[in-house]
């Protein structure tokens, strides 16, 4: 039997750590938030199944919640893919690469998702202003409450990205299908 010793990373320190530190408390919140959003969306869905075909009463609060609870769900484990290496990348330039362009290509990478999150929080947290007076039929709650998902979600994507690009987890290859 043969054993292969793996060295382990050495901890980051200062504020790499740190940012590490707080990455992991913001991507468990975002996990637990989508867990619990896929929860919600399953339960409200089955509640309608229930009412419409075995009480003959549909009700019309679910669509809409369920609705809400995937986008939310969608926005908040989007920061958790990107922090497990699930970015835009191209995975055989990167290992054909020698070590100093592939922090390179990390690097640039990470530039161009940073830069597309920060349109989405701006335009998000705008769009969900400009709307805020639009209520949703069957919950009469703003519809900027389904928008604010895209900012909030970009806003725990950028941190994820952050950590990713200091503390790279390269997991992509490990969860794919």
């Amino acid at each position: 039997m043969s054993s292969i010793a793996v060295t382990p990373k050495p901890a980051p320190e200062g504020w790499v750590s740190a940012l590490i530190a707080f990455d992991r408390r913001t991507t468990g919140f975002a996990i637990n938030t989508s867990v619990f959003m896929l929860v919600v969306a399953v339960a409200c869905g089955l509640f309608q199944v229930f009412a419409r075909f075995i009480m003959s009463t549909p009700s019309d609060w679910t669509e809409v919640l369920t609705r809400f609870a995937l986008i939310w769900m969608v926005y908040m484990g989007a920061g958790v893919a990107l922090r497990n290496g699930a970015m835009v990348s191209v995975d055989l330039m990167h290992r054909k690469l020698p070590p100093v362009w592939r922090k390179k290509l990390d690097w640039l990478i990470a530039t161009v998702t940073l830069s597309l999150l920060g349109v989405m929080i701006y335009w998000g947290f705008f769009i969900a202003w400009r709307i805020r007076f639009q209520n949703v039929a069957g919950l009469e709650i703003s519809m900027a409450w389904a928008y604010l998902a895209i900012p909030v979600g970009a806003l725990f994507a950028v941190i994820a990205v952050l950590a990713h690009l200091f503390d790279p987890l390269r997991n992509e290859l490990d969860t794919a299908l």
